[in-house]
């Protein structure tokens, strides 16, 4: 079990852009004008923080690509930290790089499309990584939405499989060529596209405590 003293060790990062319009949540195009988009990314980024502030970590961060961190840092008042090199997988390999170490021996990486994820599955996926050396949050569609690990891994993120529906298995595949525990967390959704969109809307209605700023600007609509 996770203890308040074990979390003094652990970290959080949010993997996360400027709110820019064609920037963010471009699959989100079909169903949303591109003002509303960013007016989402929004809520759903404030709503992440908010979950990774409620899992009682010390230590919360956002990793971004290079030329968002002063908007952020505006934006969100936390320690934002401009990733090295292009897309998603250099993003998180730049979070562990920087992060792991200096007193964090354990660092989980969230993405900010699932603020509905409830607290204790961050704290149960800090447990896990008292016993493995990497753990994963998967979604149905065949990525994840969470990441961790107790040091950074170089190969373990590789950039042909990110945000397709192979995501996972190939994670999991390097993960076992560089002979590294895995265990995975409860499956999750995120917010991807339109169907999913939907998805978070029905859920939040009944339970708008789980994202209050997204449950609000979708009841709004």
């Amino acid at each position: 079990m996770i203890t308040a003293d074990t979390l003094e060790t652990c970290a959080l990062v949010i993997m996360a852009k400027a709110p820019r319009a064609g920037q963010v949540k471009t699959r989100l195009a079909p169903a949303l004008a591109p003002q509303d988009i960013v007016a989402l990314y929004r809520c759903l980024i404030e709503d992440t923080l908010a979950l990774a502030r409620a899992v009682g970590v010390p230590r919360i961060a956002v990793v971004c690509p290079s030329g968002h961190e002063d908007e952020l840092a505006r934006w969100l008042g936390i320690e934002v930290i401009a990733q090295n090199g292009d897309g998603l997988a250099a993003g998180l390999e730049s979070a562990f790089q920087v992060v792991c170490g200096s007193g964090c021996r354990r660092v989980i990486a969230l993405d900010g499309d699932s603020p509905h994820l409830p607290a204790e599955t961050v704290r149960h996926a800090f447990a896990l990584l008292e016993r493995h050396d990497v753990v994963v949050g998967p979604t149905a569609d065949g990525g994840y939405y969470l990441v961790g690990a107790t040091r950074p891994h170089r190969g373990l993120f590789g950039p042909g499989a990110m945000g397709t529906e192979s995501a996972l298995q190939a994670l999991l595949d390097r993960a076992r060529a560089l002979a590294l525990s895995a265990a995975l967390t409860e499956e999750c959704y995120d917010v991807d596209d339109g169907d999913d969109l939907g998805r978070l809307a029905a859920e939040l209605r009944t339970a708008p405590s789980r994202a209050p700023r997204t449950a609000a600007w979708l009841a709004a609509r």
